[in-house]
């Protein structure tokens, strides 16, 4: 849903990563990039207009540390204030008496029948017993379609053919009651827009449940008109929280960014597909992450930031631009990595080195990291700094010393002449990826 956006905020982030100092001009103008960005994802633009106010104030204030470059330092910030804006994690008031009521409400199309099941199963994996209740007597499906999702799940579905809905809803509590449900999840009926006769109704069934939760389920396709409809129902209902469904989508993600902003209403859940499982429950960071394209690099700059020195930085990319990297260096980058975790959990935080994360075991880099740095504290200095001169007898003397075999140590002499080609070819390339990677040996 947000790749459109997340193209668009990377670009800006490469573009900042080419500057070595941040001037106001510099910030004005990605901020300027970021808004456009922003509108044309279809996020609010009162939303837009206070999250660039907030990150405007913080870059070029006085938080830019010597650890961080300029780029680093604004896409935390960015990263911040969008967690900012997406609000605190909603989570499901579940105390008290049970059986705990929660309230569905939304528009036709929203997905909202589906979404029933969907919660209905996530809180039976959580130890709960919920019963559905089929309130929506409009759609002549809606309860069919209740019915086969509960089959399929093994789940209770209540249900009276017409009746009113209040009268549906009421007998439904009471039936949980009787077969010792704790959540009780009402389908209620949706319109094509909000009008006066569906809001009266649904204001009957909340007074005759008194639902702990009133969740809406929003459709992130319809953009900008998603946070209108959760205006309309929480101003006359008043909601406890959002379901944003078909966020799988092409949509351009605006709704979700500005929901919370605009409506106060924290967002519980996001829908990511058809299926009974797909049912997410909501993060703000992770989603923030997922928006900027970042994997997790901000808990990777973040480690670096506790790591590595900012000047050790620069002097290490100046000997690998003029190819004067040697063993000594390598050493102490892999001294100053493994401080900072399993390799396999820092490539897990790397966009795109996940897949390889998962073919690399931990034990396994753990011993090699062992070995390579007893192979080369067993060299003399100026071994470390002209690996060249190691011959075979030196060699030999370097393999006893670390209780290694010559062609472990032949091996890596191999790798790192590789490296240092690679490192070099890195170090003539640009962007904010590549300083990371230098700097991380």
């Amino acid at each position: 849903m947000f790749e459109s956006l997340t193209d668009k905020l990377q670009s800006v982030f490469r573009d900042l990563g080419n500057r070595g100092v941040l001037r106001e001009d510099d910030v004005d103008e990605v901020l300027r990039e970021i808004r456009l960005a922003l509108l044309e994802a279809d996020v609010n633009y009162k939303v837009v207009k206070d999250f660039t106010a907030r990150v405007q104030e913080r870059a070029v204030g006085a938080e830019v540390t010597k650890s961080l470059s300029p780029a680093q330092q604004v896409v935390k910030i960015v990263h911040e204030e969008l967690i900012d804006t997406l609000g605190q994690p909603g989570r499901l008031e579940l105390t008290g008496a049970a059986p705990y009521v929660i309230m569905l409400v939304g528009l036709q199309g929203s997905g909202k029948t589906t979404t029933v099941a969907k919660l209905a199963k996530h809180l039976s994996q959580k130890g709960r017993l919920p019963m559905m209740v089929a309130g929506d007597t409009y759609r002549p499906a809606a309860g069919k379609q209740l019915e086969v999702l509960g089959r399929q799940l093994d789940l209770p579905v209540y249900g009276e053919g017409q009746s009113s809905p209040p009268q549906i809803c009421r007998h439904g509590l009471r039936e949980a009651r009787r077969r010792g449900r704790d959540v009780v999840i009402l389908d209620t009926a949706g319109r094509l827009q909000i009008n006066a006769e569906m809001m009266s109704e649904l204001e009957a069934v909340k007074e005759a449940t008194n639902p702990t939760e009133t969740l809406l389920v929003a459709d992130a396709m319809t953009g900008q008109q998603a946070v209108n409809v959760a205006e309309g129902f929480h101003s006359r209902i008043g909601l406890t929280g959002l379901i944003l469904t078909k966020v799988d989508g092409d949509a351009r993600g605006g709704a979700a960014i500005s929901m919370r902003a605009v409506t106060g209403v924290p967002i519980k859940f996001l829908g990511t597909g058809e299926k009974t499982d797909a049912l997410e429950v909501f993060h703000p960071d992770r989603l923030a992450s997922r928006i900027l394209g970042m994997g997790d690099v901000l808990t990777l700059i973040e480690r670096a930031e506790q790591t590595f020195d900012e000047e050790q930085a620069k002097q290490m990319e100046r000997k690998i631009r003029e190819a004067s990297f040697d063993l000594e260096d390598f050493l102490e980058q892999l001294q100053q990595v493994k401080q900072m975790g399993p390799l396999t959990q820092l490539l897990d935080m790397i966009p795109g080195m996940r897949g390889l994360s998962q073919q690399v075991s931990a034990e396994a880099t753990d011993e090699q990291f062992k070995h390579v740095e007893a192979m080369i504290l067993s060299m003399t200095p100026e071994e470390r700094r002209n690996p060249r001169i190691i011959k075979g007898s030196r060699k030999k003397r370097i393999a006893s010393g670390s209780g290694t075999s010559v062609q472990e140590v032949n091996m890596l002499l191999k790798q790192f002449r590789q490296m240092q080609r690679m490192m070099k070819q890195l170090g003539q390339g640009r962007g904010e990826m590549q300083r990371l990677m230098r700097m991380l040996g």
